[in-house]
């Protein structure tokens, strides 16, 4: 699994090289955010999450195809349609949307209390 966060973490990074503002570094932290499901997946899977994210996205530049994932079965196949594993677009896209609204709410606010302050 993880093959869609992978491709839309190499499409951000790539459109991150475009940027040539500090908004730049906002869309790298995006990809890598994107990149954190297809770790978790390694990690639980018993594999190094590091050198198996790496080993995935360079083939997926490499063999240019975006259906490589983490092979947590350890089938021996990485492509994830060999697999059966399929995930709905409209349901990625929810899932990323309803992220980064959460995440935007988070940043939004501006005025942090502790306990027992002003009281």
């Amino acid at each position: 699994g993880g093959s869609n966060e992978i491709a839309c973490a190499i499409a951000v990074n790539d459109a991150a090289d475009k940027v040539p503002s500090i908004e730049q570094y906002a869309m790298r932290a995006f990809a890598d955010a994107l990149e954190s499901v297809p770790m978790a997946l390694a990690e639980n899977s018993g594999f190094a999450p590091f050198s198996t994210l790496a080993d995935v996205k360079s083939r997926q530049l490499k063999e240019n195809n975006p259906r490589l994932g983490i092979d947590c079965m350890d089938n021996g196949q990485n492509d994830m349609k060999e697999q059966h594993v399929i995930e709905t677009l409209i349901g990625k896209k929810q899932q990323i949307m309803l992220a980064t609204q959460l995440v935007r709410m988070i940043l939004k606010i501006d005025d942090v209390r502790s306990p027992g302050e002003g009281e």
